[in-house]
């Protein structure tokens, strides 16, 4: 029987949704049917196995799967040994304190002897005691955000999106724990065999991650102002240039960080640029 790496993503929700069009951005086809706790990839040895999120980094570090998509800040709750191989960019979150928002907040110190209700007390207790703080920890699976309001306690540690759950439950954001995205983790001690295989998913998503980051830009310029438009654009290496058939015009083409473009975009204006352009990139391979 050949080798198939085992990837645990999640049974359902979001993160199971972006975990695999990332899988199929690296052109990986997976047979999935409703309510399947396994499925196999057609086109590459890969076996996917769908779990609880909270699960998934025991069955990591226990070697049941050989790798996971899963968010950083479950890693980090659950303290378990694996490797953190790379950040993904999607299911972005904050682990927050929160209190009521009539509430006066004092600072950090306003959390000395009060009660804090979270599903992330490892977590938590870490961030209260590297800052001193004598808290009560009271421990909650599920709806945290409604623990203030019904008296069980002071505050609460979870985590937020976009911060609309908090305020639906008249509660505001006064202190950041973590910030989080999904991962690529890996178990410590994965086979010769089983790395070859991850090292080609890895160098997939890294082509499919920095396509994403990044967009083709085309601009037509004046050829006096070629130098002084290459010396603004953050790009790679040095741009193409091509000339076009109006006399003292080029076309230049190069790759930009997404984030860059309207940091630059009125310097290029300013030196003449015209018809600038930018295409989404489909794989980027560095």
């Amino acid at each position: 029987m050949s080798t198939r790496l085992k990837i645990a993503i999640q049974k359902s929700g979001r993160l199971q949704e972006d975990s695999l069009k990332i899988l199929k951005d690296c052109g990986i086809s997976i047979d999935n049917g409703k309510d399947q706790l396994k499925a196999q990839a057609r086109n590459f040895p890969l076996e996917v196995l769908y779990l609880r999120n909270s699960d998934i980094p025991e069955y990591v570090q226990d070697g049941v799967a050989d790798i996971a998509i899963v968010g950083e800040n479950v890693v980090i709750e659950k303290q378990k040994e694996v490797k953190v191989l790379q950040t993904l960019g999607f299911s972005k979150c904050r682990l927050k304190l929160a209190i009521p928002k009539d509430e006066e907040y004092t600072g950090l110190s306003y959390f000395n002897g009060k009660k804090i209700a979270t599903s992330y007390p490892n977590s938590l207790c870490a961030f209260l005691k590297e800052n001193n703080l004598d808290s009560e920890i009271h421990i909650i699976s599920g709806s945290v955000e409604i623990a203030p309001n019904i008296g069980l306690s002071d505050g609460i540690c979870d985590l937020v999106s976009s911060g609309s759950t908090l305020f639906k439950n008249g509660l505001k954001e006064v202190e950041q724990i973590l910030s989080s995205e999904a991962c690529l983790v890996s178990n410590k001690d994965i086979s010769d065999e089983k790395q070859e295989l991850l090292d080609n998913l890895l160098f997939r998503m890294k082509s499919v991650l920095a396509a994403k980051n990044n967009k083709y830009l085309l601009l037509n310029a004046p050829n006096d102002k070629i130098e002084a438009i290459n010396n603004i654009l953050p790009g790679m290496k040095s741009p193409t240039v091509m000339p076009l058939m109006q006399e003292g015009w080029s076309s230049i083409h190069t790759v930009i960080k997404d984030k860059d473009f309207w940091e630059v975009i009125d310097q290029l204006k300013a030196n003449g640029a015209e018809g600038i352009l930018t295409i989404p990139i489909g794989k980027m391979i560095l």
